[in-house]
């Protein structure tokens, strides 16, 4: 004579995975139904998943939107207003100070001693503007910023990945502004009607520039 089930008399438990019973996935075995499935690491998001977007500066998984468009979950585009405040900026910055010591130079050469302050008031200035200009592709190729960019909040970066230019594709920019002049400088106002707010050589480069906190 037997107690309880008929069918298991010595009261062991009913193995894992029959219904009624909680359904653990085993170690080491891909989840099937019943089990809580997680998406897959470095995959792409997944009908089911929830999508999330990357940090600015990660490569966004495919399907997803790119930078600065609805829905990219990144910062928004800099309007033309921001970036000629961050270029008049910068060209005071590297400027301003040279021509300051060029104007003081012609102002102390009334003799031969003054005109020869002038001459090292004026070099002074020239090797400042030229330190100066490198120092700001420096900073734009290695942060996304030259100091006219951080102080009113903006940032380049690569359009594809979101990643900083580096040195090099700084200065390959800055030389490509030249497309920007060469049509009545067209391509300096570009920014007020493209979808994406890129200059000619934004473009050229493929770079975008965003609006960011400016304490950040």
């Amino acid at each position: 004579m037997s107690f309880g089930d008929p069918n298991n008399p010595y009261g062991q438990q009913p193995p894992q995975g029959r219904p009624g019973y909680p359904q653990q996935a085993p170690q080491g075995v891909p989840p099937q139904y019943g089990y809580p499935q997680q998406p897959p690491q470095g995959g792409a998001p997944q009908y089911g998943y929830p999508q999330q977007a990357p940090p600015y500066g990660a490569y966004p998984p495919p399907g997803m939107p790119a930078p600065g468009m609805p829905g990219s979950g990144m910062p928004p585009l800099a309007h033309w207003g921001l970036r000629v405040g961050a270029t008049l900026l910068d060209a005071l910055i590297i400027a301003g100070p040279m021509y300051a010591l060029i104007g003081v130079g012609a102002a102390v050469a009334t003799d031969e001693t003054g005109e020869a302050l002038a001459g090292i008031l004026s070099l002074i200035g020239m090797l400042y503007a030229l330190g100066m200009g490198i120092f700001q592709l420096y900073k734009e190729g290695t942060t996304g910023q030259t100091i006219g960019k951080k102080i009113v909040g903006t940032s380049v970066h690569r359009e594809h990945d979101g990643a900083t230019l580096g040195f090099g594709m700084a200065f390959v920019r800055r030389l490509a502004h030249f497309l920007d002049g060469a049509a009545c400088y067209i391509g300096y106002l570009w920014p007020l009607w493209d979808e994406k707010k890129q200059t000619f050589a934004d473009k050229v480069c493929s770079t975008v520039v965003i609006k960011v906190n400016k304490n950040g």
